[in-house]
């Protein structure tokens, strides 16, 4: 079986992250979102809250399941018997990271292989960053996410 790993903090997913796990579905048997705690992120959305609206938009999908984790991913895939790490690029900026990532991840783990999907040119310049910002001054982000998220916080 053909597992995949698409990992990241998705914080909050995008429409752009749902493009890559459907593509994934075609390649792999097995896609396994995986809601990592990165170190050096504050998270906007509670890890658990957005695991249970990411299952919801695959609750139809068999091959795509959500799984959060903490520690080091290639770990991570190896629990889960993962051989691949599914990760999408917008830009070269992108492929930069991705790639020093992706041998640390092989350093670690020398089963695992990085596949990588260049995103649509329509969702290019969809990130979670900039959704989080247009959401926490109370833009409308309803054409970047594949769900309703709840309203933001109050800002001071």
């Amino acid at each position: 079986m053909r597992i995949a790993l698409f990992p990241g903090s998705f914080d909050p997913f995008t429409n752009g992250h749902l493009d890559v796990v459907r593509r994934g579905t075609a390649l792999f048997d097995q896609v396994i979102i995986a809601i990592g705690n990165n170190s050096s992120k504050q998270r906007y959305l509670p890890v658990e809250q957005m695991a249970g609206m990411i299952e919801q938009v695959f609750q139809d999908e068999p091959k795509v399941s959500v799984q959060t984790y903490k520690g080091l991913t290639a770990d991570f895939a190896r629990e889960t018997g993962a051989k691949f790490l599914l990760r999408g690029l917008r830009n070269t900026t992108d492929f930069e990271y991705e790639n020093t990532i992706a041998q640390a991840n092989r350093h670690v783990n020398p089963e695992l292989e990085t596949v990588f999907l260049i995103t649509s040119p329509a969702l290019a310049a969809i990130s979670s960053t900039i959704i989080r910002e247009i959401h926490r001054f109370g833009g409308n982000v309803n054409d970047f996410v594949p769900f309703a998220l709840p309203a933001p916080a109050l800002q001071e």
